[in-house]
């Protein structure tokens, strides 16, 4: 059964695999993948490198955490079953302007292979009370007005459309009672 779980080494391999899948795409997760490909996609073959990429990746939660300039604190999630990495989704814990207009709250993405099964829905839908433990009692999540199959994981986990900006379709989500 599919699981949210902390990034974690022991997925090392099946997440290189997503990796390769989402470069053959183009896809890049925003650009995300091609920061991190930039940073440790020369050493994250390797258990040490790997382990490295984790540490800083988790490191990224804490308000103290190096990351990004610019990046708020963020949390991320994998989405796994069994050994399989399947997706990751991560929570900003705040919001600047520019992620006001255009990143929102949350971003997630499912490696090719696993797409149109739910994963991305189940995936927005477990994240939703860690999100409300951070205080945040709605949460903004954006998608490409040419996303259909993004737009309806929102949709499915209650976003309200708000407005559209710069080609981004903006949503609020409720993250509890």
């Amino acid at each position: 059964m599919p699981r949210l779980v902390p990034p974690d080494t022991r997925f090392r391999t099946s997440f290189l695999a997503a990796v390769r899948e989402n470069v053959a795409e183009g896809e890049y997760f925003g650009d995300t993948l091609l920061r991190e490909l930039s940073v440790h996609g020369g050493s994250w073959h390797t258990p040490e490198g790997f382990a490295r990429y984790v540490a800083a990746v988790r490191e990224e939660e804490l308000e103290e955490g190096r990351r990004p300039d610019g990046f708020v604190p963020a949390t991320w999630f994998w989405y796994v079953d069994g050994d399989d990495y399947i997706g990751r989704i991560q929570v900003r814990h705040r919001l600047t302007p520019r992620l006001r207009d255009y990143g929102g709250h949350i971003g997630y993405g499912v490696r090719p292979s696993a797409r149109r099964r739910g994963h991305a829905t189940e995936m927005l839908r477990g994240v939703l009370p860690y999100a409300r433990a951070l205080g945040l009692g709605s949460v903004l999540v954006t998608c490409d007005t040419t996303n259909i199959g993004s737009r309806k994981v929102i949709e499915a986990n209650g976003g309200e459309f708000e407005d559209e900006r710069g080609g981004k379709l903006r949503y609020w989500i409720r993250t509890g009672n």
